[in-house]
């Protein structure tokens, strides 16, 4: 039986990323397993059938433009998340988007859950991929990822742009969220069984309203909802005490925040993240 959304993502998505310049490709993060996939300017890839020093020579592209990692939220993978924006983007930057750990093609052996462990995967396989400094983007759980990076991996992250997201989740900030929303728990609003439940997500987590009929619903849970123990795992991983939350050390520049932005203005975000600490919108 024909998934609509498979098609729509393989047909629509996949050529918007294609003739924006990217095609995918696999990086091996570590030598225990981790695969991380990851959508890639096509002008930096190496020829792989070279050895290693050729492949190095023959990878191209203006190495004067800004690298920009787009990291996904909870919902989709990169992709599929970013396609909108990646076309937009690439006219002006090297634009790179990974699936994170657990979501579309990546996958990992090791027990690590925490947004720290993404962080430290996703700048691994951009180091193995070339890339030296760049800009985060980070959308909702991606702002974490994001904002673990820029504090742990300094001499990579130039600087960070986040909507939907928080530089911690604590304990009791976890807890106001769930009873304003009238979820249990994070996973039950991030992780739905059945139509109503992705219905309910989409309504909060979506700038616009948009009505999909249940057959597409359907196919994007089939599609798109599995690793469910993983991704239970990644959301108790995110959730910190409020003993143990500490106030991040950036070194940056600027670090830009948005409680919500339209997605048109990415790129201007992007472009203009260069200097000081900065919030906006921030509730």
């Amino acid at each position: 039986m024909v998934n609509w959304v498979q098609v729509a993502k393989q047909q629509l998505v996949h050529r918007l990323a294609k003739k924006a310049g990217l095609q995918p490709r696999a990086v091996d993060v570590d030598d225990a397993g981790t695969v991380m996939n990851f959508w890639v300017p096509k002008d930096k890839l190496p020829a792989s059938t070279e050895p290693e020093p050729e492949r190095k020579k023959e990878a191209k592209g203006d190495s004067s433009r800004l690298a920009v990692v787009l990291l996904h939220g909870f919902a989709g993978d990169g992709i599929f998340t970013w396609a909108l924006q990646v076309g937009a983007l690439a006219k002006q930057y090297d634009v790179y988007a990974p699936d994170l750990l657990f979501f579309g093609g990546s996958v990992s052996p090791a027990g690590g859950r925490s947004p720290a462990f993404q962080a430290q995967c996703v700048a691994a396989a951009l180091r193995s991929l070339g890339v030296e400094r760049c800009a985060v983007v980070g959308f909702s759980y991606g702002g974490f990822v994001a904002f673990r990076m820029a504090e742990a991996q300094p001499g990579l992250v130039a600087s960070v742009v986040a909507t939907g997201t928080l530089v911690d989740m604590t304990r009791s900030t976890s807890e106001r969220m769930l009873r304003r929303l009238g979820a249990a728990s994070f996973a039950e609003l991030l992780l739905p069984g059945d139509v109503a439940g992705l219905r309910s997500l989409f309504a909060v987590g979506t700038h616009r309203k948009w009505w999909f009929p249940d057959f597409v619903l359907k196919d994007y849970l089939e599609l798109m909802m599995f690793n469910r123990k993983e991704r239970a795992e990644l959301l108790e991983g995110l959730v910190v005490s409020d003993e143990n939350a500490a106030a991040p050390s950036f070194r940056q520049v600027r670090v830009r925040l948005r409680r919500t932005v339209d997605p048109m203005q990415f790129t201007e975000l992007v472009r203009t993240c260069t200097c000081d600490v900065s919030a906006d919108k921030i509730q």
